[in-house]
């Protein structure tokens, strides 16, 4: 009697050690076999489209191309890919954008390999995996109202150091322009003072440092 096939996973995160763990970990299931190892995003979709892997286990901020980025690709030239997403980035925006992009679970780093092997079977299987903690954190969004794609370029430009001038100049727009955004920033994210919105913006996958 033929044992069944083991499940076919690729995983992509740019750190080696966290990589060689995962590798590890998956290996020890004796239905599961590591096929492919990507260290940055635009390798997982190379790989991916070389192995077609049952799974794409990858972390969200990868060199290169981002793991949104390659979860976007990937779904594009392989519509019924499986991926699932495993990163120590737990913003609100971070896992809407991971979903959005077709993204078919989300695992916290701060999960154990408990956690972990139950997600890759579970999306291996079709089924969606958004572990409490995540789905706590996703519901945490009705209760912001969206930024604009000008109020995140402004939002950038602080987290820059820049002062409301030197956004005017960098963004073509009026200094009474930047402040009036900046008043909108920082209502929409519940904060006094444009250090806070950095910070709170970083915090819920808004923008990258």
């Amino acid at each position: 009697m033929s044992r069944p096939a083991k499940l076919r996973i690729l995983v992509a995160d740019d750190h080696f050690i966290v990589r060689s763990g995962l590798v590890s970990l998956i290996h020890a299931e004796p239905d599961m076999s590591v096929v492919a190892q990507a260290a940055d995003g635009a390798e997982a979709v190379a790989l991916f489209t070389q192995h077609q892997p049952d799974v794409a286990l990858l972390d969200l901020r990868m060199p290169v191309r981002s793991g949104t980025e390659a979860i976007e690709q990937i779904r594009r030239d392989h519509p019924h890919a499986r991926i699932l997403v495993l990163t120590a980035f737990s913003g609100d925006e971070d896992i809407r954008k991971a979903l959005r992009a077709g993204a078919r679970g989300y695992v916290l780093k701060s999960s154990t390999g408990e956690g972990l092997i139950p997600a890759i079977r579970a999306v291996a299987a079709g089924e969606p995996w958004i572990p409490n903690d995540v789905a706590t954190r996703l519901a945490m969004r009705s209760s912001y109202e969206e930024l604009t794609s000008r109020e995140i370029q402004v939002l950038q430009e602080i987290a820059k150091g820049k002062a409301n001038k030197e956004i005017a100049a960098v963004l073509a727009i009026s200094e009474y322009t930047v402040k009036d955004h900046l008043k909108n920033i920082m209502g929409k994210l519940h904060v006094a003072v444009r250090t806070e919105a950095v910070t709170a913006a970083v915090q819920r996958g808004i923008i990258e440092l």
